[in-house]
């Protein structure tokens, strides 16, 4: 009789697990959380994602943007979400590489974050104003050491690919320039429009527009090759540093802990869309490298 019950009972419990858990994936919105401020080329990944997902599946997606913290706070606050599938982040790295090594974070990339899938890789960029008296690296690095620290750069913020691949120049070069970090790669811009810098990094997709409209002079790339959509902007290399190459990464991420068959469902999602020839144009103009990989994959690689 007891065990007749036991079972019962079990059977109930199955069948309540069962009925409370969705018989798909996404059965309500999906939460896309872009680590920094509208505009600027981690938002332009985030919302190309989101839009195509939903047109490619028929989700609800829900863009998020939480800058901050060096784009890290985007990546604190996945961390803290439950690991059902129904938030997920564009990781890149600056706040899953970089920062974590540099400050404390209230994140652990390692133990906190199920990686997706891979999207892009793209190159830093050194932006002036058009009306800036440096036309080239080379008289921007020669101003620089004649007053270290008088020129001042703004960055998306401290401890981000711009910054340390700026770092990592002016111990290449020899060269010393103030820091200014900000919340986003679009308000540092602005300022560097604005004329309260005289230098500013970012990526290629934030500036795109800027460079070609004739508003900002960009005087190099990070990259060991010229990007593609900048085919007239020199490398850091061909100013004279041959050994100097930098190139972030742009991806998906879920909480840790998150289904593994959830986890394949938007691996699926975000490949097929990111095979779309026009989703690759759009990146490409963006001066993005569009890829796609599996979660292992992309574990491998950060």
């Amino acid at each position: 009789m007891q065990r007749r019950i036991l079972i019962a009972a079990l059977m109930a419990t199955a069948a309540l697990a069962h009925a409370q858990t969705p018989a798909h994936f996404p059965a309500k919105p999906v939460r896309v959380i872009i680590p920094s401020t509208p505009g600027g080329g981690t938002d332009f990944i985030g919302r190309n994602l989101a839009t195509h997902l939903a047109e490619a599946k028929g989700w609800v997606m829900v863009p998020d943007n939480r800058p901050g913290a060096g784009t890290a706070l985007g990546l604190a606050e996945l961390a803290r979400a439950a690991p059902t599938g129904y938030d997920i982040v564009i990781g890149q790295s600056d706040n899953v590489s970089l920062i974590p090594l540099l400050m404390k974070t209230s994140y652990d990339p390692i133990k906190d974050l199920q990686p997706v899938s891979l999207l892009a890789t793209t190159p830093m960029v050194l932006l002036v104003t058009a009306d800036s008296p440096y036309k080239t690296l080379a008289q921007l690095i020669d101003a620089a050491r004649k007053e270290p620290g008088r020129i001042s750069y703004g960055t998306s913020g401290t401890g981000g690919s711009v910054h340390i691949s700026v770092e990592m120049l002016q111990a290449a070069a020899g060269f010393k320039m103030q820091h200014v970090p900000y919340k986003g790669s679009s308000p540092a811009l602005a300022d560097l429009m604005g004329g309260h810098l005289q230098v500013a990094g970012a990526s290629i997709s934030s500036a795109t527009n800027l460079i070609q409209s004739g508003k900002v002079r960009a005087l190099a790339v990070t990259s060991a090759a010229r990007n593609a959509s900048l085919p007239d902007v020199p490398t850091v290399a061909e100013a004279g540093y041959k050994d100097y190459s930098f190139v972030t990464y742009y991806g998906v991420f879920a909480p840790a802990g998150t289904p593994a068959d959830v986890v394949k469902t938007l691996n699926d999602a975000v490949v097929q869309v990111m095979a779309r020839p026009d989703v690759r144009a759009a990146y490409a103009k963006q001066g993005l490298e569009a890829s796609s990989t599996t979660p292992q994959e992309f574990s491998r690689l950060i």
